[in-house]
């Protein structure tokens, strides 16, 4: 009962972003289910979970499709109570934030921003193009028990529909959008993946007073600072650039130039890595921006980048070498929590066709718009809520583990002190335990009083004792 305590104090706060009380409620509804569901087989889940009533199925889908609760200000709220109850991880002073995208495989004919997506991928067991929604998440990078935490804080759909034929934004800039509509007032270090590395998202980063930390690609080139002439100035505007260099080729520079260092990459014991640091100009922000070229014994020759000049080459590698914890983040969304196991479909919907592209919109009646845009908040509320019940289970694993270990009642042959539990072995725990959080809470009354009310005996066995 306790761990459920724990998690009504981070879920109670909530109750500002939502228009009434019952809203409120089918919300910590939504996000219990998240948490202890077995099976991710869409909102049924939820309700054989937590042994719903029949009616109760029509109840989440109309909350998932309610304008009461806004998806942008449940993000923001959320955002800062994670800020509060993690303990961010900062390089340089600064919070750390993880960027990246996920193609979510879906194959229903009349759900809007369904399109053929392309998987660039060295994985081969991928297949090269989907049908399916395209992602965008940003999560913040927090320290637990001596390892790192990727707790999401919002994603949305951002590619598949376009309301007018003059919206020519990007992802990359629509990425800058939901990364701003966060609420973050301190500056902070983006780290994102090779698709990030663009004038774009470097400009909306140095704009805020932040940085950004990404990879480049092999063919990348730079400028040498041009030397002032010496002598009375010339007409005209001064020069900017100088030599051209081809990153790649100071892989093959004197070695002389490079420095040996035990590799800062987390999770990596007794490997000696080669990088060399430069300060070039770079032409699409037209400034100084400091290149770090790795030589990894295993994993090859890596070129990264920092629009921050005061950040070392040591603390560039290790803070992008940190950026596969969003991809582990992405997994247990995935297989775990279901935040993305959504099935609503848009009945009235011209069916699409396989390998179609973006859905244009600016041709199409009032209404039919607005039903899209409804069918649309109702994925990115339902996302939100699925990350941040991602968020409380790691939240859970972080600050209470030896609470989660002790309400297991199961076995793990990988049990090991000192590391976080994982999602699913949090989530086990708090279904273990939900049945005397029903009969026992006073701190949640108004929470449980709900569920009690709204529990099917019939169909709930193990919850019968609440009932």
């Amino acid at each position: 009962m306790q761990l459920w305590l724990q998690w009504w104090s981070v879920v109670a706060p909530l109750r500002q972003s939502c228009r009434d009380k019952r809203t409120f409620l089918w919300l910590c509804t939504a996000l219990a289910g998240f948490c202890v569901r077995p099976d991710l087989l869409g909102v049924s889940s939820t309700v054989r979970a937590l042994g719903l009533a029949a009616r109760c199925y029509d109840r989440l889908l109309d909350f998932f499709h309610s304008p009461a609760i806004e998806p942008d200000t449940l993000s923001r709220l959320w955002t800062t109570l994670a800020l509060q109850r993690f303990s961010p991880y900062r390089l340089g002073g600064r919070l750390v934030l993880l960027g990246n995208g996920i193609k979510i495989p879906k194959s229903g004919r009349k759900m809007p921003a369904v399109k053929r997506l392309h998987q660039a991928s060295e994985n081969n067991t991928k297949p090269e193009f989907i049908m399916g929604h395209s992602v965008q998440v940003v999560s913040v990078l927090v320290a637990a028990a001596g390892s790192f935490l990727a707790v999401p804080l919002s994603g949305r759909i951002h590619e598949g529909v376009k309301f007018s034929n003059r919206d020519h934004r990007t992802l990359p800039q629509k990425f800058c959008t939901l990364a701003d509509s966060l609420g973050i007032a301190e500056p902070f270090v983006m780290i994102a993946d090779a698709y990030y590395a663009c004038a774009a998202v470097a400009n909306w980063a140095l704009a805020r007073g932040c940085a950004l930390i990404s990879r480049l690609r092999r063919n990348a080139v730079a400028f040498e600072p041009c030397a002032r002439p010496i002598g009375p100035r010339r007409r005209g505007r001064p020069r900017l650039y100088g030599r051209k260099i081809k990153l790649r080729a100071l892989f093959d520079a004197s070695t002389d130039l490079w420095q040996e260092v035990a590799s800062p990459v987390y999770g990596e014991r007794g490997v000696t890595v080669r990088f060399l640091s430069r300060d070039l100009l770079w032409r699409p922000l037209r400034r100084l921006v400091r290149f770090v070229l790795v030589d990894h014994p295993t994993r090859g020759r890596c070129i990264f980048f920092s629009t921050d000049l005061t950040l070392s080459a040591v603390d560039i590698i290790s803070g992008y070498g940190l950026r596969f914890k969003i991809e582990l983040s992405f997994k247990q969304a995935l297989r775990v929590l279901g935040a993305y196991s959504y099935h609503f479909w848009m009945r009235g919907m011209k069916r699409i066709s396989r390998n179609s592209g973006t859905q244009h919109m600016h041709r199409q009646t009032d209404r039919y718009r607005a039903a899209v845009r409804r069918k649309l908040c109702a994925y990115d509320r339902h996302i939100q809520v699925g990350l941040i019940a991602q968020g409380l289970l790691q939240y859970l694993a972080a600050s209470h583990a030896q609470l989660v270990w002790s309400s297991f009642g199961s076995w793990l042959r990988t049990i090991r002190p000192g590391v976080c539990p994982s999602e699913l072995v949090t989530g086990i725990a708090l279904r273990n335990t939900l049945p005397n959080f029903l009969l026992n809470s006073s701190a949640a009354s108004i929470f449980t009083k709900f569920l009690r009310d709204n529990i099917d005996p019939d169909h709930a066995r193990p919850l019968r004792l609440s009932g």
